[in-house]
């Protein structure tokens, strides 16, 4: 078991307790191709309702995205991001304390949301696809969450290598942190994601997840969204809709080598395996490490 510390993540005007609990990011998708959940919610009505869904079955966090980032992804327009995305944030703003995330690279789209009460920028380009992205991040006080990905969604998928994956995505996310915080983005608004599936192949997913311990250790708060993605249904032969258990079980893996958000297509199955992983560490902090070679007491 690893864990980082427990520490305040600072979303605008919300401090938020990260290493205590596991906290769990519902996926609300307002698109027609997201790779699991596309159409699902694509207009608002529709988004609007799984957000309050999931906010009955526990999620802490409301991740809204009005662009798909699937593996060989169309980009869409900025007007169109915020003409799906926007009602949900203003509706989901209004009547829920939960925290809500913003899915998106482009900083208009960014700037529309925290307008309408978001709390979180998730930006799977770590800042870097559009130049004015920090700007509103600084402005708003937002949270961040920056994450690794090797290419874009069109591309990020065709033969991607490392040669230690690791390292290498741990050597970004310090690079890009140094960055927000000389943009003036303080280092208690940041949180990594390793990007599982964003560039990388089957082996270098599951050494990212095995290895999570080193990424952590970097001293930041880790997010890891690795919701029914096409690695765990290679391994268990298992197309997208029947890769549930395995989801739960690689979140749990997750969870006990230290991370701190589960970002999640399913909350209530995700919230349940949550307190079970919690527990477990719990548990494992007033034993400490277990001796099998000693006498039992």
């Amino acid at each position: 078991m690893t864990s980082l510390a427990a520490r305040t993540w600072i979303c605008r005007d919300r401090h938020v307790t990260l290493g205590e609990r596991t906290l769990i990011m519902g996926i609300v998708n307002v698109t027609p191709d997201s790779f699991y959940d596309g159409g699902v919610s694509h207009d608002h009505h529709s988004a609007i309702a799984q957000s309050r869904r999931f906010m009955e079955e526990g999620a802490d966090i409301i991740d809204v995205g009005g662009e798909s980032s699937r593996p060989g992804a169309e980009p869409v327009s900025s007007a169109e991001e915020i003409r799906r995305v926007a009602p949900v944030i203003t509706a989901l703003r209004e009547e829920t304390h939960a925290l809500i995330s913003i899915d998106t690279t482009k900083a208009e789209v960014a700037r529309v949301a925290m307008e309408a009460g978001a709390h979180i920028i998730n930006d799977i380009s770590a800042l870097r696809h559009d130049p004015e992205m920090a700007e509103v991040a600084v402005s708003y006080g937002a949270g961040v969450v920056l994450t690794h990905m090797q290419g874009t969604p069109r591309t990020m998928q065709d033969e991607p290598e490392y040669r230690d994956v690791v390292r290498e995505v741990g050597d970004f996310l310090v690079e890009r942190a140094r960055a927000c915080v000389t943009a003036g983005i303080p280092e208690d608004r940041l949180v990594w994601d390793p990007g599982i599936g964003f560039g990388k192949t089957f082996a270098h997913n599951w050494t990212l997840l095995a290895q999570l311990p080193l990424l952590i250790g970097r001293g930041y708060p880790v997010l890891v969204g690795l919701s029914r993605k096409r690695f765990l249904g290679a391994l268990c032969e298992r197309e997208v809709d029947a890769r549930l258990p395995a989801s739960l079980a690689a979140m749990t893996c997750a969870i006990l080598r230290g991370a701190a958000i589960i970002r999640v297509h399913d909350v209530k199955e995700s919230c349940d395996a949550a307190r079970v992983a919690d527990r477990m560490k719990a548990e494992e902090r007033k034993y400490g490490d277990l001796d099998p070679t000693a006498s039992s007491p």
